[in-house]
């Protein structure tokens, strides 16, 4: 820990005491986890007082498939690559045929804020964890730093994470009639509908996707058996 970060570290917890959830510096800066109930204030307190007059950025973050792998590489075949894909997350399924995930504990969704401090050239990451899965529910910040607007907005339409106060909270990105939230880890990859263009009705229409659900799986490489002894399992020196 660097003494500028292990001095920002002091100070937050002195600072704001047992309002903090977890407080660490790792060797990527420092990190402090609050409550949605506190949010506001200790906001408005980085911005006044800690002097993070600039949100560099804002995402929603799911938690819902946290550490599930798509396809795992401990068995290879004898021609140099494995494709050993266990189906455990959505990208190969449909809503309705899903499997469950319940490998992570905690809270699922949570908003991520990256905070900077251009007077004192400090950078922090700010997390909060939402309380409630089914509907997940943080204050807005678009009060204290303008750039809040859009990126709440973001991360409502693309995870629905709800930010009570915003001004004007609506999907940014996606289509009006758009159904679901498709940053969310149980949100298939090949959508819910497909739309085109009909020449007759002369309009855009909506209709059940036709494509078919899959992953792609990358190979990996292993040492080239045919340059290898299969009797002594070395390699061999024979040109």
């Amino acid at each position: 820990m660097s003494d500028r970060s292990a001095a920002l570290v002091e100070s937050l917890q002195d600072h704001f005491g047992d309002r903090i959830d977890k407080l660490q510096s790792t060797r990527h800066g420092v990190i402090l986890e609050v409550s949605p109930a506190h949010l506001s204030a200790i906001c408005q307190t980085l911005r006044d007082e800690f002097k993070f007059e600039m949100l560099m950025d804002l995402a929603g973050v799911d938690y819902m498939a946290y550490g599930v792998a798509e396809w795992s590489t401990e068995d290879s075949t004898r021609e140099g690559f494995s494709r050993g894909v266990q189906s455990k997350t959505f990208g190969r399924f449909s809503f309705h045929d899903a499997p469950p995930l319940d490998q992570h504990t905690g809270p699922r969704f949570a908003v991520a804020y990256q905070l900077l401090s251009i007077q004192r050239n400090q950078r922090l990451l700010l997390k909060v964890y939402c309380t409630d899965d089914a509907l997940p529910v943080v204050p807005s910040v678009a009060d204290l730093w303008s750039a809040a607007n859009w990126y709440e907005r973001e991360a409502f339409d693309l995870y629905g994470i709800i930010f009570e106060g915003h001004p004007d909270l609506r999907r940014i990105l996606t289509d009006y009639g758009f159904i679901g939230h498709p940053f969310r880890k149980d949100f298939p990859l090949i959508g819910n509908v497909e739309m085109r263009y009909d020449e007759q009705q002369e309009r855009v229409v909506y209709e059940p996707v036709s494509v078919e659900p899959r992953v792609l799986v990358p190979r990996v490489i292993r040492d080239d058996h045919r340059y290898l002894d299969n009797t002594k399992g070395s390699k061999r020196t024979d040109a």
